[in-house]
């Protein structure tokens, strides 16, 4: 996998001393609820490389980013101000904040800048003429710049004014890390080292459609968990009792599946669905919880022995829900990830987000542990791991294991977006590699 994926001109194709930058980054980080500290700073992480990069090539950085769904200007439960701090502690330098992103405030703010300094504008989208790509403020951001560095992975899938539009008033080229994650994403889904398999979890089909044909075409492997799981048991002829699932994609399961039927016809090619599950009668971490062996039959039997298992162990029962996958389910994908080179993972297998009553990981986060210790190499095998999905990192996260894993996105959708074969609106607006323009 070499980096010749990747189609655009970057920071290394462009001579940016004594020159401003203007640089966009996601730094859409999750603030914790109580005191709206910075929870997880992966994203400031990550984008670490391209800003020490263009400090040492002698440019002025001007960093502009969005956080979270601000109500309007001034909402500071949004403001960016603890990612200035955390910054400029992760540089180990001073990081000069502008109370706004456009106007006299940041023109000011950027005027100030020596070589080799760095300045973090407030929140692009307190303007809502950000997420409706509007030109005259597109024109207003690009004119505090000489040059514009698009390294914000998780806001490419957005034809925003910091993603698009401001394209169009500066010379514009990728950071590393969004060349990074376009060139890995798409690295295993166009040359990927075999066998290649693919985990797909979390709520919603319709969020994953366009990956699972795509993965259905091109992977060994598909292992199906999470909510979206009960929606392919319940399109299967399982009652699924009072789980979450999705009525209008009952239809679209029972196509997925066909189509992965067909598939399997013509190669060696498996799509798997929950064969036992954990259910609960309520979303809590001090609910009882139970395993129910639809079809696998296993553990009832064990359990019961030398009585036969009762009706029920197969069963959900009216006021249960499926949470969790469950245990043989569990072991089977870890077992198949052992033949795999390749891992692509995106969505948890249960409602990992509950918390543990006896350590770290929650009642219905087995599933989802045991899969990841596989990935990691736990059982022998460790393939190449590619982690996308904002429930999925946020998992990782919680565990401290992001670093473990050989790439975790920092896109949710705009992972999914790549995946499916989709164009990003923010990566096409960039120079192309040999144009002179």
């Amino acid at each position: 996998m070499g980096h010749n994926l990747f189609t655009k001109q970057t920071i290394r194709d462009i001579n940016v001393k004594d020159k401003t930058v203007l640089l966009r980054a996601d730094y859409n980080v999750p603030l914790t609820k109580t005191d709206g500290k910075i929870a997880d700073d992966y994203r400031i992480q990550q984008s670490l490389p391209t800003v020490k990069y263009l400090l040492d090539q002698g440019a002025k950085v001007v960093i502009c980013s969005h956080l979270g769904r601000p109500a309007g200007p001034g909402d500071s439960a949004n403001s960016l101000v603890p990612v200035a701090q955390r910054l400029s502690n992760l540089l180990h330098a001073e990081v000069l904040f502008a109370p706004d992103c456009v106007g006299e405030q940041a023109q000011q703010t950027v005027a100030q800048l020596k070589q080799g300094q760095v300045a973090l504008l407030e929140n692009l989208r307190f303007h809502p003429e950000e997420e409706k790509n509007d030109p005259e403020f597109a024109r207003q951001l690009a004119s505090l710049a000489d040059v514009f560095v698009q390294d914000g992975f998780g806001v490419v899938h957005r034809a925003h004014a910091s993603t698009e539009g401001v394209t169009h008033y500066l010379p514009s080229v990728a950071g590393f890390l969004l060349e990074k994650e376009v060139d890995t994403i798409t690295g295993v889904m166009e040359d990927p080292k075999r066998p290649l398999m693919t985990v797909v979890g979390g709520a919603k089909i319709a969020d994953k459609i366009e990956i699972l044909h795509r993965f259905i075409k091109i992977a060994d492997f598909v292992a199906i968990g999470g909510a979206m799981a009960n929606t392919f048991l319940k399109a299967h002829g399982l009652d699924v009792a009072a789980s979450l699932y999705d009525k209008e994609e009952l239809g679209v399961a029972s196509d997925i599946m066909h189509e992965a039927e067909q598939e399997a016809k013509k190669r060696k090619f498996v799509f798997y669905i929950p064969q036992d599950g954990v259910v609960a009668t309520k979303v809590d971490k001090t609910a009882p919880t139970r395993i129910v062996d639809w079809s696998a039959h296993v553990i009832a039997d064990i359990e019961s022995y030398p009585k036969r298992a009762a009706h029920s162990t197969a069963q959900v029962e009216a006021h249960e829900m499926i949470l969790d996958i469950g245990p043989f389910t569990g072991a089977f994908i870890a077992g198949a990830i052992q033949n795999m080179q390749t891992v692509v993972w995106n969505g948890t297998m249960g409602v990992a987000e509950v918390d543990g009553l006896q350590g770290p990981v929650g009642p219905f986060a087995h599933g989802t542990d045991l899969v990841m210790e596989a990935m990691l190499g736990q059982f022998g095998n460790k393939p190449f791991s590619v982690v996308g999905g904002g429930d999925t990192t946020a998992y990782v996260q919680s565990r401290k294991l992001t670093t473990a894993f050989d790439h975790v996105s920092t896109g949710g959708g705009a992972s999914l977006e790549l995946m499916g074969g989709r164009k990003l609106p923010g990566v096409e607006a960039l120079v192309d590699k040999g144009s002179t323009k």
